[in-house]
């Protein structure tokens, strides 16, 4: 579905998708970490999706008092996911995979933050903003992949 509002040229981009890919993902002694520029509940939509994707039983979901706190399982997996608001529109993702007590796989918990990643940029609605047309008007250009 498209809506075109006029007959200018087009400058393109992405809303969400260069929102949701501003945070930059890293990892410490297997803790994968990611701060998504979208409010908790889209994060946390964006996270049940990716791990459904990735074939990863969610077991518990629980408030905190600076967000959400999911228990899920995979294999001989234990992973931990915390969801944080940092501020209403910015949100970090924390994802630890305990194999045992010592051991973690790093790569698992990095490939939720990853598919989360992509879950987020799916969503996003690609969105072009037209130049100035003769009446100095800007229009909106919504356009459905």
């Amino acid at each position: 579905m498209a809506l075109a509002l006029s007959a200018c040229e087009p400058l393109s981009f992405t809303a969400l998708g260069v929102g949701a890919s501003a945070g930059i993902a890293h990892q410490m002694n297997g803790h994968a970490y990611g701060t998504f520029t979208a409010p908790l509940p889209k994060v946390k939509a964006a996270t049940l999706t990716a791990l459904r994707r990735m074939n990863i039983l969610v077991v518990s979901q629980a408030k905190t008092s600076t967000g959400e706190f999911l228990r899920a399982r995979a294999s001989d997996r234990q992973i931990e996911i915390e969801i944080e608001t940092i501020t209403p529109t910015t949100t970090r993702l924390h994802a630890v995979a305990r194999m045992d007590t010592v051991l973690v796989d790093g790569a698992t918990a990095a490939e939720i933050i990853s598919q989360t990643r992509k879950s987020m940029e799916a969503e996003a609605e690609p969105l072009s903003w037209r130049r100035p047309c003769r009446d100095g008007t800007r229009q909106l250009r919504l356009v459905r992949r």
